[in-house]
């Protein structure tokens, strides 16, 4: 059995619980968080800014002992990276689109241009946008990469939201100028789309193309091939993937690490360097006692979401986060909701719009409830709260 130091970040407090619909109680987490890191994993993610028990649950697990593992996804902003800093995390993934159709439609400068107002990528874009788009998106991620580094003093990895659907060129690009400050460039397959003949070819190219930063892989399951991608994308050279156990998250769920792991074994001869494969078992065993499993690809629960920034793209461009013709897209309310949430259910869905200010009122109240009681809120029960009152 050959030895391989491939690392494994794992996401399963994070984007596993960002499967619509799912919340983890904190004791919940907490013992998620121990079970995990006995299988040996080199980092565990998690999101500080989300919200104030999420800060505390890092502070927590730190303070237990996972200081080396722990991870904290922060966006593209020095108050959140001053504070995962301040919960003690010692690395955090900063992460960013990368792809026209997503940087398009967040861009803060195109958002303010009349003229492409309700308008998406496939609607005949001046190439000296799509030019500006994407410069703004390196300044910016360049400008916070030397912030988390030079300043703040963090070691930093780069995801790269939907680098599947980015331009070869462009991600080529974005490689070179991220490399200085990095440590790993993750490539994320956000809404599943890869194939694992594309994957490897994709992971090799990329290789030939970049020097000075080692490659990750975080896929997802969309079309049910996010495990195959994943085991063909280190063949081709890559040397960390990113994925959850039992494979939950959003849609149709991650990479099942359970599933690399020992398929790299059975598969390949490889085993991990660093792993506890006695300790694997005892992780999923906890899941499936909580009733979790994640939606099955091409399934209408697949067409669930409840995170804020990607309901947000969907309410302008179904194609940003949504990639089959079949099946309804269903917005549910919880933790990880935004404002965008609400304004999708009013507004596309009731066409009754109201003040951005209630929308923000009905977040906070939501985030609160759904902290408090534990759960996620569907579009009927947040339209009861709504004609009770309780949003006033």
């Amino acid at each position: 059995m050959e030895t391989l130091p491939i690392k494994i970040y794992d996401d399963t407090l994070r984007d596993g619980e960002q499967q619509a619909g799912l919340f983890f109680s904190y004791p919940n987490k907490q013992k998620l968080a121990h079970l995990i890191a006995k299988t040996g994993v080199n980092g565990i993610d998690t999101m500080p800014c989300v919200c104030e028990p999420e800060a505390e649950l890092v502070k927590t697990l730190i303070s237990e002992g996972l200081d080396s593992q722990i991870l904290a996804a922060t966006l593209m902003n020095k108050q959140f990276i001053d504070l995962a800093k301040d919960c003690g995390v010692k690395r955090i993934i900063l992460f960013h689109a990368v792809s026209d159709r997503l940087l398009f439609l967040r861009d803060p400068q195109i958002r303010l241009v009349k003229e492409f107002k309700g308008k998406t990528i496939d609607d005949n874009i001046p190439a000296y946008v799509i030019d500006r788009i994407r410069q703004n998106a390196i300044d910016l991620i360049v400008e916070n990469l030397h912030y988390a580094t030079a300043i703040a003093g963090l070691r930093v990895d780069f995801a790269a939201e939907d680098a599947s659907r980015t331009d070869f060129d462009f991600l080529v690009q974005c490689i070179r100028s991220f490399s200085p400050y990095i440590e790993n460039f993750i490539l994320c397959d956000t809404v599943g789309i890869l194939s694992p003949e594309k994957s490897y070819i994709w992971v090799s190219d990329l290789l030939q193309s970049t020097t000075g930063v080692a490659f990750g892989v975080h896929y997802h399951n969309d079309m049910g091939m996010a495990l195959e991608n994943t085991l063909q994308s280190l063949m081709a050279g890559a040397t960390l993937i990113s994925g959850t156990f039992s494979g939950i998250g959003e849609r149709a769920g991650n990479i099942p690490i359970e599933q690399v792991l020992n398929g790299l074994r059975v598969r390949f001869g490889i085993e991990v360097k660093g792993i506890n494969y006695e300790a694997i078992a005892p992780v999923t065993d906890y899941i499936e006692q909580l009733g979790v499993r994640p939606a099955p690809p091409y399934s209408q629960n697949a067409q669930w979401h409840e995170t804020g920034t990607h309901v947000n793209c969907l309410f302008s461009d179904p194609n940003s986060f949504a990639i089959f013709p079949h099946g309804n897209i269903d917005v549910v309310f919880g933790k990880w909701s935004g404002v965008s949430n609400f304004q999708y259910l009013f507004e596309k869905q009731m066409q009754n719009p109201l003040p951005r200010t209630q929308y923000e009122k009905m977040r906070s109240v939501i985030k609160s409830l759904a902290i408090e009681q534990e759960r996620y809120f569907t579009a009927n029960e947040v339209l009861e709260l709504w004609e009770n009152g309780v949003f006033k």
